[in-house]
C-alpha cells in the first residue's frame, strides 16, 4: 500500500521568499531515503541543498533548472509504502512499461514510523492507511541518518491518463496502488496521456503540442513515436496571442538577463537604499605610507605563513570599529514604521566581495570584540567561502556597517551605495605613489582616498565628518589606535 506525498519548498530562513532550481539531484522513478538532498537551489543568499524528510519513489519534479519558485510552492512527490512491522523490509510490486518493452523493475516502499505531511495523492480505496516515516526536517545536516538508497527507475504496469502537469513538471508512470489524480498538477485543458520525460522534453524542443496529438500506446499513451512522426509531418503548435510584454521584447533587441538569484537580490537592495535613505557622501585623501610601514612590521614579526599575514583590510576594518565605537550614531539603523534611530549594540562588520556568482557581503560577526588577526582570519575565511559558493545565508546576514574596499580593482575613489538597513559605508580606493607634502617638504607618498556615504537621518555632517576625520588619522598615524585596544 503507498501514498503520494507532497514535499514543497521549505523556508530556507533569514527572510527568503523564493529560490532558483539550479541542479536536481534526482530523477523522475528515483527512490531516496529520508533526509536525502533532492535538490540544489540558489537564494538570494547562498547555494542550499533540500533534503527530502520523505523516503519512496520520486514520482514528480515541479520546475526544470532555471526556475525561480516561491517558498510553499511544490518541490516534488514522492509515493511512500508501508513495511511489516519489526522487518524495515519494503514491499515490492513489478511492472512493465508499455513505451518502452516489457521490462521488470520493482517499486520500493519505506520504514515504520509517525505519520508526516501532506498528501497529494490516495492510497488504493481498500486496507488501511499505510504509516509514513518521515524526519520532519528539511535541512541538510539534521534529522534521520538513513542510509542512502539506491536509485532505481520504476515502469508502470499499465497506463491510465494522468492529469497534465503544470508547466515545468515531470510527470511519472501510476505505481501500484497509487492512483493517477493529483490536483496540484491539474491544467486548463485536460489530462495529456503522456509517462515519459523523454516524450515531454522532444515535444517541448519541437514546440510540438501533446493535446494535439494522438497516441498510439494503450489508452492512447503518447509514444515517442508518435512525436517523431508528429516532427516528420510538420504538426506545429498553435501560435499564441502576442502579449504586451512579448511586443516590447521584440521591440528592444538585445541579450536578456534574468534580475534573480543574487544579480536580483542586490538589485532589490541596492535600489531600496536609493528609495528609502536619504545619504550623503563625504571623502578625503589620507597619507597610507605609514599604515603600511606598521602592516610589513606585523608581517615580519609573525610566523612567515600566508595565513598569519596581515591584510590591508583587516587593518582598515579594525580602524572601523574602533571609529564605530567612537561614533556609534553610524552603527544603527531606522525603524520607518516606528519613526525611530536603533543604535546597535554589537559591531557585526560587513565586506564588499565580488564573486563569479556576484556581489556578496560577508559579515564578521562580533568585530568589535575582535583584534586584527581575529578579523583578518574571519575575512580570509569568509572570501573562501564566497569564492566557492559555500556561505551560509547567516553568513551573508545580519551586518551593521560594510567596508568596500573597491581599489583592489585599480580605481581610486567612489561614492558607495548605502547596504540597506545599515546607516553607513565606508568605500576605500587603491593606495598609490602620490605628491604629498609631508613635514612641510614635497614628498612621494601612498595615499588613498576614503569615501563615507551614510543615511543622513541617523546624524548630520559633523557626525559623519569626524568619524571620516578619525578613520583618516588611524590611517596616516596607526599609533592612534593604541588609544583604543
Amino acid at each position: 500500500m503507498a501514498q503520494v506525498l507532497e514535499f514543497k519548498l521549505p523556508d530556507l530562513g533569514e527572510g527568503l521568499t523564493e529560490a532558483e532550481i539550479v541542479r536536481w539531484l534526482v530523477e523522475v522513478g528515483d527512490v531516496v531515503a529520508i533526509d536525502q538532498p533532492v535538490v540544489e537551489v540558489e537564494t538570494a543568499k547562498a547555494m542550499v541543498e533540500v533534503p527530502c524528510p520523505y523516503g519512496g519513489v520520486v514520482t514528480a519534479r515541479f520546475g526544470e533548472e532555471g526556475t525561480e519558485l516561491p517558498v510553499g510552492s511544490p518541490l516534488l512527490t514522492v509515493a511512500v509504502g508501508s513495511t511489516s512491522p519489526g522487518t524495515g523490509r519494503a514491499t515490492e510490486g513489478s511492472t512493465s512499461d508499455p513505451a518502452a518493452g516489457s521490462t521488470s523493475r520493482s517499486v520500493a516502499g519505506f520504514g515504520s514510523g509517525p505519520a508526516a505531511g501532506p498528501t497529494s495523492g490516495t492510497a488504493a480505496p481498500s486496507g488501511p492507511d499505510p504509516v509514513v516515516e518521515s524526519s520532519g526536517n528539511v535541512l541538510v545536516g539534521y534529522g534521520t541518518a538513513a542510509p542512502a538508497a539506491r536509485r532505481r527507475r520504476v515502469r508502470p504496469t499499465s497506463f491510465t491518463a494522468a492529469p497534465a502537469p503544470a508547466p515545468g513538471v515531470v510527470a511519472v508512470p501510476a505505481l501500484p496502488s497509487v492512483t493517477a489524480s493529483n490536483p496540484d498538477v491539474e491544467t486548463a485543458h485536460g489530462p495529456v496521456p503522456v509517462i515519459s520525460p523523454l516524450v515531454r522534453k522532444l515535444a517541448r524542443e519541437h514546440d510540438l503540442d501533446l493535446r494535439q496529438i494522438r497516441g498510439s500506446g494503450p489508452d492512447g499513451l503518447i509514444l515517442r513515436n508518435d512525436i517523431e512522426s508528429a516532427i516528420r509531418n510538420g504538426a506545429e503548435q498553435p501560435v499564441a496571442a502576442v502579449t504586451p510584454a512579448a511586443r516590447h521584447e521584440a521591440a528592444t533587441p538585445g541579450e536578456r538577463i534574468p534580475l534573480r538569484g543574487v544579480r536580483g537580490a542586490v538589485a532589490d537592495k541596492l535600489a531600496r537604499s536609493r528609495r528609502e535613505i536619504p545619504d550623503a557622501t563625504c571623502w578625503v585623501d589620507a597619507d597610507a605610507t605609514e599604515l603600511m610601514a606598521a602592516r610589513a612590521a606585523m608581517n615580519a614579526a609573525g610566523s612567515g605563513t600566508a595565513a598569519s599575514k596581515v591584510s590591508v583590510l583587516a587593518l582598515l576594518a579594525r580602524i572601523c570599529t574602533a571609529a564605530l565605537t567612537r561614533f556609534p550614531e553610524l552603527n544603527a539603523t531606522v525603524d520607518t514604521e516606528a519613526r525611530e534611530i536603533v543604535r546597535l549594540p554589537e559591531i557585526h562588520l560587513g565586506f564588499a566581495a565580488q564573486t563569479e556568482r556576484g556581489l556578496v557581503v560577508p559579515v564578521v560577526r562580533g568585530a568589535h570584540v575582535r583584534n586584527v588577526e581575529s578579523i583578518g582570519a574571519e575575512i580570509s575565511r569568509l572570501t573562501e567561502a564566497a569564492r566557492g559558493g559555500k556561505l551560509s545565508p547567516a553568513d551573508l546576514t545580519g551586518g551593521t556597517f560594510t567596508l568596500n574596499n573597491y581599489g583592489v580593482f585599480g580605481v581610486d575613489g567612489s561614492t558607495p551605495i548605502v547596504n540597506h538597513p545599515e546607516a553607513a559605508m565606508l568605500g576605500v580606493g587603491r593606495i598609490v605613489p602620490k605628491p604629498w607634502v609631508y613635514q612641510g617638504q614635497l614628498a612621494v607618498r601612498q595615499v588613498v582616498q576614503l569615501s563615507l556615504t551614510f543615511d543622513h537621518r541617523v546624524c548630520d555632517g559633523g557626525t559623519a565628518g569626524g568619524f571620516l576625520r578619525y578613520v583618516a588619522d588611524c590611517v596616516e598615524q596607526p599609533v592612534v589606535l593604541l588609544r583604543t585596544l
